[in-house]
């Protein structure tokens, strides 16, 4: 097998790729009947956060961490109390958007694509639950994806 190079930031078109992904996945969350009560309404800046975040998490720049910090991240999941259902429906929607926005779909990086919304679905619904500080999930900064290891 090859090695891979460059980011999976570079690999998924960077911030144009990834801002056609999370434009479609909002679009598709907006509408969703199992998703509506979490996202009632389009906001302004969300497709523009949303691509921040996954491209900082992805090996892009860090704009998310500089211009909104994690804390925002774990404020606005804070009493959403979400569902198995909902953390797998969002799942399920983002993996949609990928296919819809031309992403490659070689299996190393849906590999990490999956593993990053595997994990990033899990903290949102723990923190969404939290009632106090320590019941939050213990990551406070971005985390960052990298190919998957191979043997």
């Amino acid at each position: 097998m090859t090695e891979q190079t460059g980011s999976l930031y570079e690999h998924a078109g960077g911030d144009e790729g990834l801002h056609r992904v999370e434009d479609i996945f909002y679009t598709k969350v907006l509408a969703d009947p199992v998703l509506k009560e979490l996202f009632p309404r389009r906001r302004p800046h969300h497709v523009e956060h949303l691509t921040w975040f996954t491209a900082e998490s992805l090996g892009g720049p860090d704009r998310f961490t500089r211009e909104l910090g994690f804390r925002h991240l774990i404020d606005a999941h804070r009493d959403l109390e979400i569902t198995e259902e909902q953390r797998a429906r969002f799942a399920e929607l983002y993996e949609e958007a990928l296919d819809e926005a031309g992403l490659p779909d070689d299996g190393p990086f849906r590999e990490a694509f999956r593993s990053h919304i595997e994990f990033g679905t899990r903290v949102a619904q723990q923190n969404s639950r939290a009632r106090t500080e320590e019941e939050l999930h213990p990551l406070r900064e971005v985390p960052r994806w990298r190919w998957p290891a191979r043997e």
